[in-house]
């Protein structure tokens, strides 16, 4: 980083900028990403949230059949 001095003698951290890294006008990659990130998980919390009632009645039959100590007794 660039140190400065003030007028007071006061050593002052300076930013460093890119010229390139001026803040331009619409979206950045950044804010795409994170709306693409909300949008998919909500779909995953909606697609959970419809299937959970068979989800439900497919671990009760699999528990019942005995789970993983059944082995290879049921195809």
């Amino acid at each position: 980083m660039n140190r400065e001095e003030d007028e007071q003698g006061v050593t002052a951290m300076k930013r460093a900028c890119r010229p390139g890294a001026r803040r331009r006008g619409g979206t950045s990659g950044q804010r795409v990403l994170m709306a693409e990130a909300v949008l998919v998980g909500g779909a995953v919390l909606a697609l959970l949230a419809w299937e959970w009632p068979s989800l439900r009645r497919e671990m009760r039959i699999w528990r019942m059949s005995g789970g993983f100590r059944a082995g290879h007794r049921y195809p």
